[in-house]
């Protein structure tokens, strides 16, 4: 895993170095694309390639265009309008470091050319681009990732059930981290659809979990742990597993939900490494 990260690093560089476009929108693109981040989306894809038997150079792009996605997302995620925070990763949100027109642009741009990305990449079949971009567009758009975000940001301020919390999660952050998985397993040579079912069950899982730490995160670790505004949740009222449950409880959640994922990954034997040590990692992560 950390040669595909290192893999990876160089290869996004290079495709946004080289795209002709204003070079200060460039910049800012750059800014918020190549500062680091957990790079846990690229990963899962590389994790999801392993179970098919997919090469590197197959799931590069496809990691590149979910992170610039993922990136788009927290661009526009920090806005005013939306959860209004200055700090990322450590650093000043986008439109902090620039200004709040430049950092929509930045958004704009980051999610367009993520499909442009793979529409023109030559590593795939007709056939595997277009399930490629069938994955990516429904897990991004208005039936995933927005949807969620959307039933996010209407869910403030007032009492969910664990149903209701579960579809939003399901669409804001898991929706792309399934996507992470999936596509990376259909760039592979050896699939099946039976385990393309299982898999896309333990991948929702998989979201969960992430969700239920991030939010036991937000409400015990520091900004400075972070590298984002710590607390920000319960500041603003949103739906939370620690607002739902309490911390003890969201634990024992995420520790059955990982249980239930471990199993799902027993038919793939040894090629199931990488994920798991991936779930681990989601769960056990501290920022």
């Amino acid at each position: 895993m950390f040669q595909f990260r290192e893999e990876f690093e160089c290869y996004l560089a290079k495709y946004l170095d080289k795209l002709p476009t204003v070079p200060l929108l460039k910049e800012a693109m750059e800014y918020s694309v190549l500062d680091g981040g957990k790079r846990i989306r690229p990963l899962l894809t590389f994790a999801g390639g392993q179970l098919s038997g997919a090469n590197n150079q197959t799931l590069l792009p496809i990691a590149a265009a979910i992170e610039m996605i993922h990136c788009y997302s927290l661009v526009h995620d920090d806005l005013p309008a939306m959860d209004d925070d200055d700090f990322r990763r450590g650093k000043p949100s986008n439109h902090k470091a620039y200004d709040e027109a430049t950092a929509i642009l930045v958004g704009d741009a980051l999610l367009t050319e993520a499909f442009a990305l793979l529409a023109h990449n030559h590593n795939f079949t007709a056939e595997t681009k277009v399930e490629l971009l069938k994955i990516l567009s429904t897990a991004s758009g208005a039936l995933g990732m927005i949807k969620g975000q959307f039933l996010d940001m209407h869910a403030e301020q007032k009492p969910v059930t664990l149903e209701e919390l579960e579809e939003i999660h399901n669409n804001k952050t898991g929706a792309l981290i399934k996507a992470s998985i999936m596509m990376g397993y259909i760039a592979g040579p050896n699939q099946s659809q039976e385990s393309l079912q299982s898999l896309s069950t333990f991948a929702q899982k998989v979201g969960l979990m992430f969700q239920i730490q991030d939010d036991i995160l937000d409400a015990t670790s520091s900004s400075e742990i972070l590298g984002k505004s710590a607390g920000k949740d319960a500041e603003q009222e949103k739906a939370t597993y620690v607002n739902l449950l309490g911390i003890e409880t969201a634990q024992e959640y995420m520790q059955k939900l990982n249980t239930e994922a471990l199993a799902l990954l027993t038919p793939f034997q040894t090629h199931a490494d990488p994920l798991k040590a991936l779930t681990l990692y989601v769960i056990e992560r501290q920022n």
